[in-house]
This record gives C-alpha cells, structure tokens and sequence, in this order.
C-alpha cells in the first residue's frame, strides 16, 4: 500500500475556496474547522493558516460581528475581480501595443536620410593616399581637440587651487606662502594661455 500524501497548500487554498462558492454561505471558523476535514480532506489544524491566508489574498471575505469572527466568498465577486483584472491586463496590453507602435514610427523617422549612399560603392577605387591623408587630418583634429580640453582641465584645477587658497586665507588668516608651503603648491602655479 502507498502511503498518502497530504495536500499542498495550493490544493487545500483550491479546496477551501470549493467549500464556499458550492455552499454560497456565510461561516464562522469553527464550523469550517469541521466542514473542511470532513468534505475536503483539509487537516483540522491548517484550516486556519490555509483561511488566513485566503483572507490576506482578497479571494475571502470577514467580518468581526460582536465576538464572532464571520468569514464569506461569493462566485460572484470572484468573477468581478477576474473580469476586472481582464480589464486591467487589456488595458496594459493596449498601451504597450500604442508604446511599441510610436517606437517603430520614431525608429522608421529616425532611419530617413540614414540610408545606404552610392558613393560607399566607388570606395574600392580610391587611391590609398585619400585615405592616410583624410585620417592624418581626422587624428590631428582629434589631438587638438584633446588638447583644449586638457588645457581646459587644467585650468579649472589652478582656479580650484587660487579659491581653496582665498578661502583658507580668509578664514584662517594664512599667508598666501604659508599655504603654498604647507600643501607643497608651486611658486609658478598660473593658468595656461
């Protein structure tokens, strides 16, 4: 004989919900304490944690009604929430529909004019000169381009410097040669022309 396994807590969540849409009633924990392991094989002591967790989820209703705790599900509301949340799931499905639709309209507005052009065919037939000389005159564009913006750099670091030192001198009453001394600053530190 095999032995029997016990439901998982899916199936004891599915189960539960079978005894309130079958019945259409209302119950108090007690009653499903007793119904649950009678027609659906749930254990007496996971009736609790198995309702409770329904309950967290929305898919069961309660109340607390003087002392009684009263607990309910409808076949009703759960076909309003799914309906509800087909609703929402259209919704969203239409929007990233529009979404994708715009992209593929920007990336086809974005491609005009990015065309392939005749003249990469006449490539071949270009002497190699063209080429060194075109490439001389891009890296030398892009070194002198380097350059400024090195130069920028570095002017933007001696004008940190001369302001860290205006403001030591003010602040603490330092000579301009004590604080050159002090953090190791050149005597000819000056912006680069």
């Amino acid at each position: 004989m095999s032995k029997k396994r016990g439901l998982s807590v899916e199936e004891k969540r599915t189960k539960m919900m079978e005894i309130f849409y079958e019945s259409k009633d209302i119950f108090q924990l007690k009653e499903l304490e007793k119904i649950a392991p009678r027609d659906k094989k749930i254990t007496c002591q996971s009736v609790k944690d198995v309702l409770q967790s329904l309950v967290d989820d929305a898919m069961v209703d309660s109340d607390r009604i003087g002392t009684s705790n009263y607990f309910w599900a409808f076949p009703s509301k759960a076909l309003h929430a799914r309906e509800c949340k087909i609703r929402e799931l259209e919704g969203q499905l239409q929007d990233a529909t529009n979404k994708k639709n715009s992209l593929e309209e920007s990336v086809k507005t974005a491609g005009v004019g990015r065309e392939t052009t005749a003249p990469l065919i006449w490539l071949p037939f270009f002497p190699m000169s063209f080429f060194r000389d075109t490439e001389l005159l891009f890296l030398d564009s892009a070194a002198e381009n380097q350059n400024i913006v090195a130069k920028d750099a570095a002017n933007r670091w001696t004008d940190n410097v001369f302001s860290i030192k205006c403001w030591a001198r003010d602040k603490f009453g330092f000579e301009d040669n004590q604080i050159d001394k002090t953090f190791s600053i050149p005597d000819d530190l000056d912006y680069i022309e």
